[in-house]
């Protein structure tokens, strides 16, 4: 899908235009970046904690670390922003483009900033690069599997940040939970239903929670597997080592991350836990490969 369609799930594609900071910062020469970095100071720049946090404890800096507000402060110079929204952890960025807007004889923009989203995993913030992100463009069965794995402590935090239930209702679910009278599981598939629905449609969002129901609680396969083709080439008398198969699946990007998932438990063929990473596998077509509670596979040969 193209950057458009992405965005225009939640924003009107009518109201909506994309553009790429290389358009502009691209066209610089070197005399323009200099121009640029005169109008802030080190002092400005060592406001930023982490840089603050760094420098105090002579930590290692790098110049392009220091450009980067710069370059993206001058981003709202050239769009001429009269607001910029940013997470929390953006503060400083969204301020330095206040700054160079006042020095380019602009009005300062407005920065609107939201509270950082903690990602499946209970701890970082939510982000593709750590692999615990919910993503807005992913299928409903895939995105309400994964807010049900969510720990049960940020469930008020889902409600207030991706949902549109009044914060009083989510204030009273949140009583409702603590003296009981509530499940968590109720309250979470709840919060999966909101979140799909808004990116999905109801429909959509009842048909995952009764597929999330057929895997999970009745312990059935899902409805749809994805298949894989394992070529004649890889198996030696119809036999692949399980660290092949998992990385030929595309569930590990390597073997050694393919070996971490058998020793954790969370690998299963046809139904069976592969227990040793050294296993080999007797492939026959249509088996079923399983990693963790999410992912499957049907193994085709040829």
């Amino acid at each position: 899908k193209t950057y458009q369609d992405q965005y225009c799930q939640i924003l009107d594609p009518d109201k909506t235009r994309i553009v790429f900071n290389s358009q502009w910062l691209n066209q610089m020469n070197f005399s323009d970046v200099i121009k640029l970095s005169a109008q802030t100071t080190v002092a400005r720049i060592l406001e930023r904690d982490d840089f603050a946090n760094r420098f105090a404890a002579n930590t290692p800096i790098g110049i392009h670390e220091i450009l980067y507000p710069i370059c993206q402060g001058y981003d709202s110079v050239v769009l001429k922003s009269d607001i910029e929204m940013g997470g929390t952890d953006q503060k400083f960025n969204n301020l330095m483009g206040r700054d160079l807007q006042r020095a380019d004889g602009q009005d300062p923009q407005v920065v609107l900033l939201t509270p950082l989203l903690v990602g499946l995993d209970g701890t970082d913030k939510m982000s593709k690069s750590l692999g615990n992100y919910v993503g807005i463009y992913e299928p409903a069965n895939e995105m309400f599997a994964k807010l049900m794995s969510i720990p049960d402590e940020l469930m008020e935090t889902y409600f207030e940040l991706t949902t549109d239930i009044p914060m009083a209702a989510v204030a009273q679910l949140q009583r409702d939970l603590v003296d009981g009278s509530v499940h968590p599981k109720t309250a979470k598939q709840r919060l999966a239903r909101e979140v799909v629905t808004i990116y999905h449609g109801e429909t959509a969002a009842g048909s995952a929670q009764a597929e999330f129901d057929r895997i999970h609680r009745h312990r059935q396969l899902p409805s749809e597997i994805p298949s894989v083709s394992i070529s004649n080439a890889d198996l030696t008398d119809g036999k692949i080592w399980i660290g092949h198969l998992l990385t030929q699946a595309g569930f590990a990007k390597s073997t050694s991350e393919a070996r971490r998932l058998v020793q954790q438990g969370g690998v299963r063929f046809d139904g069976e836990k592969v227990v040793d990473p050294a296993t080999l596998i007797q492939l026959q077509e249509d088996l079923i490969l399983q990693v963790g509670k999410r992912r499957f596979a049907q193994i085709k040969i040829g």
